[in-house]
Order: structure tokens, then C-alpha cells, then sequence
């Protein structure tokens, strides 16, 4: 791990090195499936202080046979960096088949999805519940790493549950295979979205391993909740999912707060501009289905860009780009109406917990 220190003089944020990249903050865009496409990352790296994204979840058997939707999970472009692309599966042999894969295909860095909670992934033998089978973690980690050329990471939570917890073994195991970084967020399986995430369980995993970054994540929405982990747990970065979709200027924040400089929140137009962008960036990358997948960002979106509530309804319907079109232009005229400070998506969260 290497972590240069700034001061306000310098006038730049903390670095991270990651293998042999080189990192410009320590703040990453976590992958969420369904969400965090090639429109989305792009959107979010022009406002700044982003790190490194990462892709969206892609299933490496099908990364391997080039299936439609996993070539478009992986779509980027030379703006698009630094990028990780995170493939998931329970079997070895599709993992390294993918690892390759992305490696000869000019990837630059591959992650390995240990931690995702959604019932579908886990029932594919992926996710989380790879965690449940130490042996077998580390010989996929150990398989992937005999293949890759670029740097490995992995992502995963502290354990299937309260009684499994399994983080730190794990954490420390990844190190000695050659693991570049490993990405801890503080909730187990079981949990879901639902609870709080134990700062004190990531630093048990900053304390298992000798020099690796250990990247947290969860719960962080502002610059305090960033220093809160940071204090906290001795984490090296921290890595930001669903905070990024409640407030998209995160990064440019947490930038703002490491040079000393006055935390500033976008304004009206830079709340519009950012909304058209994300449809415009949508339908360029997605003609056919742009319009269904940016409703799903509606509920995030309609609190921080001030879209009153009906207005948001009719996002979530959107059919056409002149739809989008005459929607965005009500939006123009009556922003600041909500009256909700909630933002919808909170009301329901992915799917998560299960006991077994």
C-alpha cells in the first residue's frame, strides 16, 4: 500500500496505489447491479474526485461466451478510467476463464464479487456466499491470480452472518495469494441493506493483513461519514455504492473536504444539467433501452435534484426521448417543489436477508 499524504498547501487529495495503478483520490464508485453502467460512471466521473469505478456485476460464463448484456456491462471507452470490471460466479472454472478473458482483452484491473447479498446471485453459487467456503474462496482467488496480468481485488462482506464472520480470515489469506486490494463492506449477508454497518468489524480486517489496501464501504453519504470510516477503522479508501446515487456530487465533496475547501452543493442548474446528461449519455449508449433504465434511477434521483413527487412518477414511466424531453422541461419549471426529503429508492431496498 501506498498512501501519499497532502496538506492544504499542496492542493491536492490523498493518492492510493492499487498493484501498479496508481490512483488520483482514494475514493472509488462501488459496483451495484443494475446501475452502475458505462452512462452512469461517465456521468459521475465529469463531476470529479473520482478515484476508480467499477463495473456493474457481470456473470463470468457469460462474459466468456461475449452473451449481449455482459458485453454491455463491460462497454467503456478511453474517458472511462481507471476501471475495474467485477465478474461473479461459484465456479472456478468460469472465473478464470473471465479473468482471462478481460486480461486479453486490454482490461486493467479485474474484481471479484465476494459480497453482493441478492438472492439471485448467491443461488448462482456467487456473491456472498462464497465466503461461506473458505477453502474454496482462496482456490478461486488462487486459480484467477495464476491467470491474471493485471491487478486482482476482491469485494465481500464481513460474513454470511453475526455467528460466520469470516472477513479478516479471509482478507489475510487473499493478501498471501497476491491479492492487490480487498474491498470490506461492513454489513453481513444476512443483513442485507438493513442495520448499521460495524466500523469496529472493518478495522479487524485493516488489522488481519500486513500492507494491502483495505477499501471500506457502506453508510457513507457525506465527508464526515467518509472521516467517521477513515478514523474509525484505518481503512486506506473507501468505496461509495448507493451514496453515490443519493447525492452524485459525493466525490467532488469529499475532494472539496480533503483541500479545505468550503463544501459546496450543486445548483439549480447543475441539478438539471446533471439529470439530462445521465438520459443523454443513456440513449447514446443504450438506444433501445435507455428510456427502461434510467426509470430505475428515478427514486434516487427525485429528492436530490428537487423533482416534485408526481413528476418523479412520470420518470419512472418514461417511454420516448420527446416524453423524457417534456417531462425534463416541467422539471425546469418547478424544481424545488417536493415536498418528500426522503428519497424514494429507500422505501425498498434490493433484496437481502436470508437466514440460510
Amino acid at each position: 500500500m501506498s498512501v501519499v499524504e497532502s496538506s492544504h498547501l499542496q492542493l491536492h487529495p490523498q493518492t492510493l496505489t492499487i498493484g501498479n495503478r496508481e490512483l488520483n483520490t482514494r475514493y472509488f464508485l462501488a459496483p451495484l447491479a443494475g446501475y452502475t453502467q458505462l452512462a452512469f460512471r461517465t456521468v459521475i466521473r465529469e463531476l470529479g474526485g473520482l478515484g476508480m469505478a467499477t463495473t456493474d456485476l457481470v456473470l463470468a460464463s457469460h462474459l466468456v461466451r461475449q452473451h449481449k448484456k455482459s458485453m454491455d456491462l463491460v462497454r467503456t471507452n478511453q474517458a472511462d478510467r481507471p476501471l475495474t470490471v467485477q465478474i461473479f460466479g461459484g465456479h472456478r472454472r468460469d472465473l478464470t476463464r473471465g479473468a482471462k478473458w478481460l486480461c486479453d482483452n486490454g482490461y486493467e484491473g479485474i474484481d471479484l464479487n465476494m459480497g453482493c447479498p441478492m438472492a439471485k446471485i448467491n443461488g448462482n453459487g456467487g456473491g456472498a456466499r462464497l465466503m461461506c467456503d473458505p477453502e474454496g474462496a482462496c482456490g478461486i482467488v488462487k486459480a484467477v491470480m495464476d491467470v491474471a496480468t493485471v491487478p486482482v481485488t476482491v469485494k465481500m462482506r464481513l460474513g454470511w452472518d453475526r455467528d460466520h464472520i469470516t472477513a479478516p480470515l479471509l482478507a489475510r489469506r487473499f493478501e498471501d495469494l497476491g491479492v492487490s486490494a480487498v474491498t470490506v463492506h461492513g454489513r453481513t449477508r444476512q443483513q442485507g441493506y438493513g442495520g448499521s454497518v460495524h466500523l469496529d468489524a472493518i478495522a479487524e480486517v485493516v488489522q488481519a493483513v500486513h500492507s494491502i489496501p483495505i477499501i471500506g464501504n457502506g453508510d457513507v453519504c457525506t465527508p464526515e461519514d467518509a472521516q467517521r470510516m477513515f478514523d474509525a477503522t484505518g481503512c486506506a479508501g473507501i468505496a461509495i455504492g448507493r451514496g453515490a446515487m443519493l447525492d452524485p456530487w459525493i466525490f467532488r465533496k469529499l475532494e472539496q473536504f480533503e483541500l479545505g475547501l468550503e463544501v459546496t452543493e450543486p445548483t439549480k442548474q447543475e441539478q438539471l444539467q446533471f439529470l439530462k446528461r445521465h438520459f443523454e449519455l443513456m440513449m447514446s449508449c443504450h438506444p433501445d433501452i435507455g428510456c427502461f433504465i434510467i426509470r430505475k434511477f428515478a427514486g434516487w434521483y427525485g429528492a436530490k435534484l428537487g423533482i416534485a413527487e408526481d413528476l418523479e412518477d412520470r420518470l419512472r414511466l418514461v417511454g420516448s426521448e420527446k416524453e423524457f424531453e417534456e417531462i425534463f422541461s416541467e422539471i425546469s419549471q418547478r424544481h424545488g417543489e417536493r415536498q418528500q426529503s426522503l428519497p424514494t429508492a429507500l422505501l425498498r431496498l434490493p433484496n437481502g436477508p436470508v437466514e440460510y
